[in-house]
């Protein structure tokens, strides 16, 4: 496991910052997103569709678990998984088919850590407590596939 820490200091560092990540992942990679309501996990994924010119398309999944965006290049999908009882619930909406049919965000991630290929980039977000733009985002990188993907 890798680790490296970025300062967001506003909401377009954010979205900059998750475009950039978007156009070095392919399909099968998985992201998880961890943090507090209002720490920037849904700015980072507007920033992340942004990549493939799905921004508009948005929309939160807390209700519906998963939300699909569809690109040419792509499928990406947006999960939030806070409201799921356990891991059994992640299995019945077929959870696991969707790790190899594109790019997964997963919102609450480390609930089915357990599930997850060996390889997989995790997002901590955190709000300064002080400073309303300020975001700190700790970023580990799981297994050897993203040794050098934030490197340059």
């Amino acid at each position: 496991m890798n680790y490296f820490n970025f300062t967001s200091h506003s909401e377009s560092e954010t979205m900059n910052f998750a475009s950039n990540l978007a156009s070095k992942l392919h399909c099968g990679d998985i992201i998880i997103l961890s943090g507090d309501l209002g720490s920037g996990k849904t700015k980072f994924t507007e920033g992340f569709l942004k990549n493939f010119n799905l921004q508009n398309e948005i929309s939160s999944p807390t209700f519906t678990i998963v939300n699909e965006y569809k690109n040419i290049d792509v499928n990406i999908y947006h999960f939030d998984i806070y409201r799921l009882e356990d891991i059994d619930e992640f299995y019945a909406i077929g959870g696991e088919e969707y790790f190899s049919s594109g790019i997964c965000l997963i919102e609450w991630g480390e609930l089915i850590s357990e599930i997850l290929p060996p390889e997989y980039i995790k997002i901590s977000f955190e709000k300064d407590e002080n400073l309303d733009n300020i975001r700190y985002l700790k970023v580990e990188t799981f297994g050897n596939k993203f040794d050098n993907i934030f490197s340059d």
